[in-house]
């Protein structure tokens, strides 16, 4: 009795557990990168995206029927993360900046669907090639001077007022 006790606390059904490390090491993969670099989406947030579209497509999957979609639910989370994307796009002294968190928060739901259908080590291998792509990017765009220009080929230091700031485009080209 005490065993079969035990179980049912420790059980996930029908979720699993290896679904949810899944979710778990993808969100901290994309997430590490991001941390690593000072960005406001770190390990936690990226963890609990991945781990919460997983669970929502996963569920789905428990109440389809004939009568019923569980495919409606994924286009449903698409819906949402793209609100949740848009909400961190912001306009700041003239440059837009929040889009490769956004395209984050894209990815890190689009590996929950991934693992939520039921493919979770191939949502490990989805997150390891986000980053891939993040930081092999940067390391390109660094490295040739002609993928430099405009917003890829300046910061903006955050001390500084924007009207300050030196324009990311020359005033006469715009």
């Amino acid at each position: 009795m005490l065993q079969a006790m035990t179980m049912r606390l420790i059980s996930v059904r029908p979720l699993t557990w290896e679904a949810l490390l899944c979710c778990f090491l993808a969100g901290v993969i994309i997430g590490l990168e991001r941390q690593l670099r000072g960005k406001p989406m770190g390990m936690r947030t990226s963890a609990l995206i991945c781990i919460g579209t997983y669970i929502f497509v996963a569920m789905s999957q428990q109440v389809g029927n004939a009568a019923t979609d569980p495919s409606r639910v994924i286009g449903q989370v698409i819906t949402g993360i793209g609100f949740l994307g848009a909400g961190v796009i912001l306009a700041r002294g003239g440059a837009v900046v929040g889009v490769t968190s956004a395209s984050d928060i894209w990815i890190l739901a689009a590996i929950g669907v991934v693992i939520g259908v039921g493919f979770p080590w191939l949502g490990v291998k989805l997150a390891v090639l986000a980053v891939a792509i993040l930081v092999g990017v940067d390391l390109i765009e660094h490295h040739f001077e002609f993928l430099q220009r405009g917003v890829h080929g300046q910061s903006l230091p955050r001390s500084e007022p924007a009207e300050d700031r030196p324009p990311l485009v020359p005033r006469d080209s715009q």
